[in-house]
């Protein structure tokens, strides 16, 4: 859906990678092998970001890391965007609006690095019934056409990549 607005790869793995997550950082040599593209590709299109003021960078020695900035007025909107781009919203909805006793719901894994994949894996902290929430993750699966896996879980180590998606 995304890919008929932004045509370039780069572009949408690069607001994947740091629009989704904004604890999110990275240098253009590590973006090179998490995407496994040229660094010219995702050099310009690093500049184009940080020149609109969407990207704000710092020095780690020679490194010029790059993390989404937060107070861009459009922040949020891209934040949201790329949520209903992986379905995000659509999974919190569901499993919320089915399942009351939920008190947290995190991503993990690849999406809360940042990084594209067709298996979105969530920790769901809370009292649920684990047969109901397996069956709602298979409807959601049929339409978002991506495997959901989830932990049941008391406790979440907070880190970045663990990505709290929701909580009461």
């Amino acid at each position: 859906m995304i890919e008929t607005l932004i045509s370039s790869k780069t572009r949408v793995k690069l607001l994947l990678k740091f629009f989704l997550n904004s604890n999110a950082s990275s240098y253009l040599r590590s973006l090179e092998s998490e995407f496994g593209e040229s660094t010219n590709a995702i050099r310009l299109e690093l500049n184009k970001f940080e020149k609109a003021g969407m990207l704000q960078t710092e020095f780690e020695g020679n490194k010029k890391i790059f993390k989404a900035n937060t107070k861009h007025p459009l922040f949020k909107d891209i934040n949201n965007i790329v949520f209903k781009y992986i379905g995000l919203d659509w999974i919190i909805e569901y499993l919320i609006g089915k399942l009351g006793n939920i008190e947290e719901i995190y991503l993990t894994g690849s999406f809360a690095k940042g990084l594209d994949s067709s298996t979105i894996e969530l920790l769901v902290l809370g009292d649920v019934n684990e047969a109901f929430l397996k069956e709602l993750c298979i409807k959601v699966e049929k339409k978002l056409s991506k495997k959901i896996e989830y932990k049941l879980v008391n406790k979440v180590e907070k880190s970045d990549s663990v990505l709290l998606l929701w909580s009461r």
